[in-house]
Formats: C-alpha cells, structure tokens, sequence
C-alpha cells in the first residue's frame, strides 16, 4: 500500500478528491521566468528537465529521435543518452551527439535485459525537476516539452502531465491515434485537456487498463516517481502502467488534448514482442492485482475492471498459438482478481471467434481473387 508518508514525502497535495479542471487558456500560458526557455546551458547548471533516451538497437530511429529532443523550444533541460549494449550503429549515433554541452552518454557493459532497469537507470542520474521518458523510436513535435511542463508549473499537485499521441509505422507513417483503445473505456474523457484528482483516475481508469499509451507523451515529478518505488524492473510490458497508476494515486493527473507525440508501432518494439507470448496478458492481470490492493473499488467499477481484463485473457485461452501450461498460469492469475471468471466468458469468446471468422473469410476470398487472376493470365 503506499503510504501517508510517501505521499507527503512527494509534495503533492492528495487531500483533493473532487474532479478540477484547468483554466480555459492556461495550458498554452508560460509561468513567469521559471521556464528558462532561451538560457544558455552549462554543465553546472541544475536543468528543469531531465531527458531519458533508453535506447536498445534502435539505430534506424536515433536520429529523428534526439534531433526532435534538441530543437525543443523549451531548452531548459539536459539529455541523458542510455544504451543497453546495442549490436547495430546505436552507439555511433549516440556518440556523435557527445559534444553537446547538453548531452550526457551512459552505455551498459552488460545488457541489463529490462526497459524498466533502464528507466531506473536514468532517473538516478537525472538533475531535474521533472523527467521525460523519451523513449528510443518514438519522436515528438517541438512544443512538447513546452506545453506538457507549463502544465505542471501551473499544477504543482500533478504528478504528471501527458498528452495525446499519433501512432506511426517505421517508415513514418502516421496510422491513426496512439489512444484508439481508449475510446472503448470512455468516448468522452480525452477529448479535451484536463487536471483531475489522480484518485479518481485510479479508481475509474487505470484499474481497468493503461490510460496513458506512450511513456514519451508524459513527463512526470523526480521526486513523485521516487517515492512510489520507481518502475518495477520485474516487469518487461506493463511496468509503465503499474508506475502511472502508483503517482495517479497521490497526485493529480493533467492531460493536454492536442498530439504533440509521435508513437512508433513496429515489429521490434517491446510491445510487439510481448504480445507474442502472452507477456501482455500475464502482465496485464498482475498489474490488475496490485491495483485492487491499493484501493477498495466500488462494485460497479469492479464490474468494469472484470470485464475489461475478460477482453484480454478469453482470447489467450482460446488461442491455439498458446501452450497448456502458460493458459493455466494465465488462469490461476484471473481467479486472484476475480471470484466468478466463467460469468465473463462468453462475450469475448463470440468476439472471438467472430474476428477467427472473418480473418479466414478475407483469406478465402483473396485466395480465390488470385487464382481467378492467374486462370485469367492462363487463358
């Protein structure tokens, strides 16, 4: 459970439960001389922002990567380059950016084998007040930085501040919105910016799923993420979600509506690997664990947190790509959070089948297109 004292430890304010909303036009306001936007950098100054580039054989993206860092318009930060023993050009990349009085370069002997480690990592050596977790293959739009700490200049009881993210494919292609998902939990809640009780969003959001998409749309408090324990490193997926929730839960949560993060979906990425094992669905109902035992939810809520993880886990089971001992093991996890699982099935598992439907339904037809076509090519 995370304590009272932690909690003040943090400096956030969590005495506040009612819902609070920025005011119209703040979010764009610069907070008197406190963001030092244009302020020549030295190595002894103390940054109001620490930048974190985790990087693990992302070379292809490095460079629109920390190009998009460095031409922030907010330049009040330092950029702290990671890299966990990259095998392709990662480590030349990085180096060439050694002579910028703003960077600093930190490479493993040893491949630590953990995202979170390396999150945990750069938030040791980080000098700032708050922390961007930009993550290696993402990038972002030049008023990121800007936006997302006038925000928690101007909410000194947010824990952290995010806004919304594009999706992109590895050649750059903008897919979509990041946050597609979210719109199944609620139409409404992030279509426009705002400042609420971190509580709140616990209780009604991240008990159900990870609200936030993309660590690199967010940028948190040093001292907030400190005292919650930092990132779980036993975590390969979802040790992101578990840490949001845990600073949601002693502080407010801003939100800023306008995309100002490029998030990239591509067969490298941790994501696209974990859900091929299933690390997803394991990792998803743990994190569901540790969130009913901070806080009691209310029955309805809980309803909606079942239901939710029922989209996840039916699916795992039925699958065939899955072994029998890794379905078990899903199981055990479901009944630790909820008491009548069978009541959850059926749903999903018509879901289910129905997307299995119409997969080999469009692979018929395209198989019949082609054969038409090369009967056409043989006449």
């Amino acid at each position: 459970m995370l304590t009272a004292q932690a909690v003040r430890g943090a400096g956030v304010d969590d005495t506040v439960h009612g819902l609070v909303g920025i005011v119209p036009g703040t979010a764009s306001k610069m907070p008197s001389t406190k963001l030092r936007a244009n302020r020549p950098y030295k190595r002894s100054y103390m940054p109001i922002v620490s930048v974190i580039v985790p990087n693990y054989n992302h070379a292809r993206f490095l460079r629109q990567r920390v190009d998009t860092i460095l031409a922030q318009t907010l330049q009040d930060f330092e950029l702290i380059l990671l890299d966990d023993c990259s095998t392709d050009e990662s480590r030349s990349i990085l180096t060439g950016y050694a002579g910028d009085p703003r960077v600093r370069i930190e490479f493993n002997d040893v491949n630590s084998g953990s995202t979170f480690k390396q999150w945990n990592k750069g938030v040791r050596l980080a000098r700032g007040k708050y922390v961007w977790m930009a993550e290696s293959d993402d990038y972002a739009d030049e008023r990121l930085l800007e936006r997302l700490v006038t925000v928690l200049e101007n909410e000194p009881a947010a824990a952290f501040a995010y806004c919304r993210s594009w999706r992109v494919t590895k050649d750059n292609r903008v897919d979509g919105f990041g946050d597609w998902y979210l719109d199944l939990v609620d139409p409404e809640r992030w279509k426009a910016d705002f400042c609420v009780d971190g509580r709140e969003q616990f209780q009604n959001y991240f008990a159900r799923c990870c609200v936030v998409p993309n660590a690199s749309a967010a940028i948190f408090r040093k001292a907030v993420y400190e005292r919650v324990g930092c990132a779980d490193e036993s975590l390969r997926l979802c040790g992101d979600w578990k840490v949001w929730a845990a600073m949601a839960f002693v502080g407010k949560v801003a939100f800023v509506s306008e995309p100002l993060n490029y998030y990239r979906f591509h067969e490298t990425s941790v994501l696209h690997r974990s859900r091929q094992g299933a690390v997803d669905v394991m990792e998803s109902l743990h994190v569901i664990r540790w969130v009913l035992d901070q806080a009691t939810l209310p029955r309805s809520a809980l309803a909606k947190v079942y239901e939710a993880q029922a989209d996840f886990w039916v699916p795992a089971v039925m699958s065939m790509h899955f072994p029998l001992h890794l379905k078990l093991a899903i199981l055990r996890r479901v009944r630790a959070i909820d008491p009548h699982p069978i009541r959850r099935i059926m749903r999903p598992a018509l879901r289910a089948i129905h997307r299995k439907f119409l997969r080999h339904w469009r692979s018929l037809r395209a198989h019949d297109g082609y054969r038409g076509h090369m009967d056409e090519l043989g006449q």
